[in-house]
């Protein structure tokens, strides 16, 4: 993606004529931290994107996407590049997401593969909540996810399927090597 993140909700949400607290208030975030994501300095959870981009009316894949095609679109291991860094490293959370289909127009799933750090999921910022589903393959490594009141361990090789409105938060079980999966996501419109 050429366009960084932030740059693009920023213009977005102008051209849509939306105040910051407007859209603060969707994602359900203070209007400082909209202020971080548009000047880049903060990288939001994925939830959160799926808040903003409900309030401005498009899709996910709008946010995360540069030029959209209708024909289908190959996404190359080499050219992957996270499209949503939001690691400890950078200050935000723990998941890396590369898009799968960045550039499809028009699609109702979001596919990515995701680098699933170790996450402290007794710190309720790490936890996650959005209309939708959810659903997570893993490649490499385990990670455990607490859904409500439960816990899973899913292993490589293994999936987990969710409805993504209860609480959760997704974390690799290896605090020192991060897991590696497919997730995808639905949003209803």
């Amino acid at each position: 993606m050429t366009e960084k993140l932030g740059t693009k909700i920023k213009q977005l949400r102008e051209s849509l004529g939306l105040s910051l607290s407007d859209l603060a208030e969707a994602a359900g975030i203070e209007t400082a931290q909209i202020e971080l994501i548009e000047s880049n300095e903060a990288s939001p959870a994925i939830s959160t994107l799926i808040k903003i981009s409900r309030r401005m009316g498009v899709r996910l894949g709008t946010l995360l996407d540069g030029t959209e095609a209708s024909a289908p679109v190959v996404t190359s291991a080499q050219a992957m590049t996270p499209t949503v860094n939001t690691s400890k490293a950078s200050g935000g959370q723990h998941l890396d997401f590369y898009s799968l289909a960045g550039r499809k127009l028009d699609r109702n799933m979001e596919p990515f593969m995701i680098a699933i750090h170790s996450a402290d999921c007794a710190d309720k910022k790490n936890w996650s909540s959005h209309e939708g589903e959810e659903f997570i393959f893993v490649l490499e490594g385990a990670i455990e996810v607490r859904y409500g009141k439960e816990v899973y361990t899913v292993q490589a090789g293994d999936s987990i399927y969710y409805d993504s409105i209860v609480p959760h938060c997704v974390g690799s079980v290896d605090k020192d090597t991060p897991a590696r999966a497919i997730a995808v996501t639905y949003s209803p419109n």
